[in-house]
């Protein structure tokens, strides 16, 4: 055999089998990210079981029964308010600052929702529980001191017109399955009221043995400039119904300068023809004044109704002037469509 022969032999007998024997290279496998959702086979962990079929849900593909998986959604207001009339009942609404008065009464308000955000109002209030403070009264019945009639005068029902603003709103789950809408109001308004004030307290006579109790006598003081300012909340319940909670406070004058329409010089006429005997329709008085309400006998209480034109004298004697904040908490119930 020939040289080159025999190494060509040798050469393919070595190496063949270590090229048989050479790794073959193989591409490498796709990295599965780290956020990648799982397949679903039989060795994943299996999802919290939950209470409320609702809670598994998909929001964007994200499953809100996964702990490992934050969902965060901004969703408009469930219910839309502009364009929507609204009525609300506001059963008692109770003075919260008095000092010389004590107020409770009951209101009404209309609301038209213009905008979202937006509204006119009209608000009426009737209180029927207008008296001076026991602290008043108490002045009164030891010392015989009460404070200025302009600063103790009493509102016996106002009517004003206002806007109501918007400025936050939400939402908070209640019970873990209701969800309540809510929005944080700020209002204020004019209007006018009508005014009274004390001319007697209460008194209780002693007659034998027997206590005779002589209720007390009010003045009307006539009509008044009132403005308003106030803020709170309304939660709202389905589609119609909502519920107020606000604080406002009632501005209003307060210049005692008439009493039942009579002014200083008609009392000082009525003081006159009390003396001598003198009948007052004769007497030269104003045209607003209310004569008759000081003149005969009170048929309930026997009480000569002469002797409160002293009182009335006194209280429009010095007509000193005020402005008076009446601060009350206004609960009401709402129906809006």
């Amino acid at each position: 055999m020939r040289p080159t022969s025999i190494l060509s032999f040798l050469l393919a007998t070595v190496c063949t089998p270590a090229l048989a024997q050479a790794p073959v290279e193989q591409a490498p496998l796709p990295v599965k990210p780290a956020d990648a959702p799982l397949a679903s086979n039989a060795n994943a962990e299996a999802p919290l079981p939950v209470a409320d079929p609702e809670a598994q849900r998909l929001v964007n593909g994200a499953p809100l029964h996964n702990p490992n998986v934050a969902v965060h959604v901004v969703q408009k207001k469930r219910f839309a308010d502009a364009g929507r009339h609204e009525f609300t009942l506001y059963p008692a609404i109770p003075q919260v600052n008095g000092r010389f008065t004590e107020h409770a009464g009951s209101g009404l308000g209309y609301t038209y929702h213009l905008q979202e955000n937006f509204a006119l109002q009209l608000t009426g209030q009737y209180n029927w529980h207008a008296n001076e403070s026991p602290f008043n009264l108490e002045l009164i019945d030891k010392v015989r001191e009460q404070a200025q009639a302009a600063t103790a005068l009493l509102l016996q029902w106002g009517a004003q017109a206002g806007v109501e603003v918007t400025p936050l709103y939400g939402k908070f789950a209640f019970y873990d399955n209701h969800l309540l809408q809510f929005s944080v109001v700020i209002n204020g308004g004019a209007g006018v009221g009508a005014t009274r004030v004390l001319v007697r307290p209460q008194v209780t006579n002693q007659v034998d043995g027997v206590g005779t109790v002589v209720p007390a006598r009010l003045g009307d003081t006539g009509t008044k400039f009132v403005g308003s300012v106030g803020g709170g909340l309304r939660v709202q319940f389905g589609d119609s119904m909502a519920l107020r909670l606000e604080l406002r406070d009632l501005v209003y004058t307060a210049r005692v300068d008439r009493v039942d329409g009579c002014n200083q010089q008609d009392f000082a006429l009525l003081d006159e023809a009390r003396g001598t005997g003198q009948p007052f329709s004769a007497l030269p008085l104003s045209g607003g004044c209310q004569y008759s309400r000081f003149d005969g006998v009170d048929p309930k209480t026997g009480k000569n109704l002469r002797e409160d034109i002293i009182l009335g004298k006194d209280l429009v004697g010095n007509p000193s002037s005020d402005v008076l904040n009446n601060l009350g908490f206004y609960a009401g119930f709402s129906y809006l469509f």
